[in-house]
């Protein structure tokens, strides 16, 4: 994730690659990336809709399941899967406004709900990221220092911890928010970062996404989970190759589904110290943005998979969820073929009775 989508004048990723419509070539005209800007304005909305819809069932039934089942016997891993889902909801709730933007390249919401909409994004961004890295060092703990150190893991260890990360997340966030605002351009508002001139705020906050989007969280999962396999391979149990099969997942697809992204903002914070000027190679960055974007967005979607949906006790009271919806679904259907059978039978009884009424009048 960007910070706040960003690409071209250090704004929205979304569809304001302001910069590179207006790069010059060779000749001195300026780059056209109308295709670049088209494509965008169907894909992006279509994607986003997808993001939005699977990503707010998901985490939606997580934390509904955690909060409504786990609130008086809640663990701290439990905790850390409730604030995840809460982060990954904070940051799909923004796509909407998001793809409207795209689609139109328009942002009539005002200066007001630009900054909101990117604080819900930027929040959501980091947190959930970082909430993956605690229960990465959660599962360590557990495992690997069961006897030392896990005794002193609690619930006011989990929420004091929790905590600290919305702190970070904020603090992480703020620049972005800060530099945000609406602004008029010609016959449309643009929703975008406007860095002070000759500041160096949009290239730090280019390189923060990588280091803490990335780099920081990867190396500490890496480390967390290395420890862990050598840990289970040697317990008897027939549990811990599907264990160490779902780490290897949790790892491979967090630097899959991230890695292509901030590479892509790695070349964009390259392009803003004067590399790669050319038109082609500007119109083949903003593409790449696209797709990795959007390839980095649907991660959100499987967090509910690879760290609740895959739990054997959280599986139970999903499927205790279900039985009981199912329940009242049947008894409201039961309920309503009942008044209606009722209401016919009524009905024929009180049409009966005016015939017969009729016939002796």
């Amino acid at each position: 994730m960007s910070s706040n989508m960003e690409t071209g004048e250090g704004q929205t990723e979304m569809e304001d690659y302001t910069e590179y419509y207006n790069l010059d070539d060779n000749d001195s005209q300026p780059c056209n990336n109308g295709n670049v800007r088209e494509f965008g304005r169907i894909f992006l909305p279509t994607l986003y809709s997808l993001v939005f819809i699977v990503g707010l069932m998901g985490n939606g039934l997580v934390a509904y399941v955690l909060a409504a089942y786990h609130r008086r016997a809640m663990t701290m891993t439990d905790f850390c899967l409730l604030h995840l889902a809460v982060s990954d909801l904070l940051f799909i709730i923004s796509l909407p406004f998001w793809s409207y933007y795209a689609a139109t390249q328009d942002w009539p919401f005002g200066d007001f709900l630009c900054k909101t909409v990117t604080g819900l994004y930027q929040l959501g961004f980091y947190a959930s990221t970082f909430f993956m890295v605690l229960l990465s060092v959660d599962r360590y703990v557990v495992i690997v220092h069961a006897v030392t150190i896990a005794r002193h893991r609690s619930m006011h260890v989990g929420m004091a911890l929790c905590g600290v990360i919305w702190v970070i997340s904020l603090c992480a966030s703020l620049p972005t928010i800060i530099f945000t605002q609406a602004v008029n351009e010609s016959a449309s508002f643009t929703c975008k970062e406007e860095f002070p001139q000759d500041s160096k705020w949009k290239q730090v906050t280019y390189f923060k996404i990588n280091l803490l989007g990335l780099l920081l969280p990867l190396c500490i999962m890496v480390f967390c989970y290395s420890r862990i396999i050598p840990t289970l391979v040697t317990l008897k149990s027939v549990q811990k190759h599907k264990a160490i099969r779902l780490i290897v997942i949790i790892v491979i697809l967090f630097f899959l589904f991230w890695a292509p992204y901030n590479i892509s903002i790695f070349l964009l914070a390259l392009q803003t110290l004067g590399y790669f000027s050319d038109c082609d190679i500007s119109q083949n960055l903003s593409l790449s943005l696209h797709w990795t974007e959007t390839i980095a967005f649907t991660h959100c979607c499987l967090n509910p998979i690879i760290y609740a949906l895959v739990g054997q006790k959280f599986q139970r009271r999903v499927l205790k969820l279900l039985r009981k919806w199912l329940s009242i679904f049947s008894c409201y259907v039961s309920n309503s073929s009942t008044a209606e059978l009722s209401q016919r039978r009524s009905s024929t009884f009180s049409r009966s009775s005016e015939i017969t009424s009729a016939r002796f009048m």
